[in-house]
């Protein structure tokens, strides 16, 4: 299984990008909200992947970030939502958003993404109200909490950070996107300085 890609962004499309890694070009259908993250043609990009196999079609989807792929297993895995339907949700509605919007049971919200109807809606808050204070928000999220995996190398970095002038949102949110991007694995030094790279005073 494909879990990660890290290339150069070769091409994009409404609901597609192709990412070159070494030569190769991996077609990976993607949300609204990835496509905007991911940049420009020719950037250097890394996207987190879920592969989808069937009897007729091998897909490969893409996320900025672990959280949107999270959300995306978590609304797959409801009756009726498949991945393009997931897809159009995480187009609509940040990470935060959905939420929110699952945690205090906002169908309405949830209906704006094209393609789901009040009932479907209704049937993804019901389903995932009780799960959705357990996914973390994708870092940078407005107004969202980051959640950082429990872990001395996490903590250490965030203290670093702080000790250096950062406020404490922006410690964690730099801390949380190094750690996307390097795994819970990542050493204490890796983690510094790939946060110092996303940290903004």
């Amino acid at each position: 299984m494909i879990a990660k890609l890290t290339g150069t962004l070769d091409d994009t499309g409404p609901d597609w990008a192709v990412i070159d890694v070494s030569g190769v070009g991996y077609f990976v259908h993607c949300s609204a909200k990835t496509l905007t993250a991911l940049g420009i043609t020719g950037d250097l990009v890394t996207v987190h992947t879920e592969m989808q196999v069937s009897e007729n079609d091998v897909r490969l989807i893409g996320f900025a970030s672990g959280a949107e792929r999270a959300w995306f297993r978590l609304l797959t895995a409801v009756q009726g939502v498949g991945s393009k339907m997931a897809l159009a949700v995480l187009s609509a509605l940040s990470t935060e958003e959905l939420q929110r919007a699952c945690a205090g049971g906002d169908a309405a919200t949830v209906a704006r993404a094209q393609g789901v109807g009040p009932k479907l809606a209704s049937r993804i808050v019901n389903e995932l109200k009780d799960k959705a204070g357990g996914l973390p928000t994708a870092p940078g999220a407005v107004g969202g909490a980051v959640a950082l995996p429990a872990g001395l190398a996490s903590a250490d970095a965030v203290s670093a950070l702080q000790n250096l002038g950062f406020k404490p949102p922006v410690a964690t949110q730099a801390v949380a996107q190094a750690l996307d991007e390097l795994g819970e694995d990542a050493s204490l030094d890796a983690l510094i300085r790939a946060a110092l790279k996303r940290a903004t005073r």
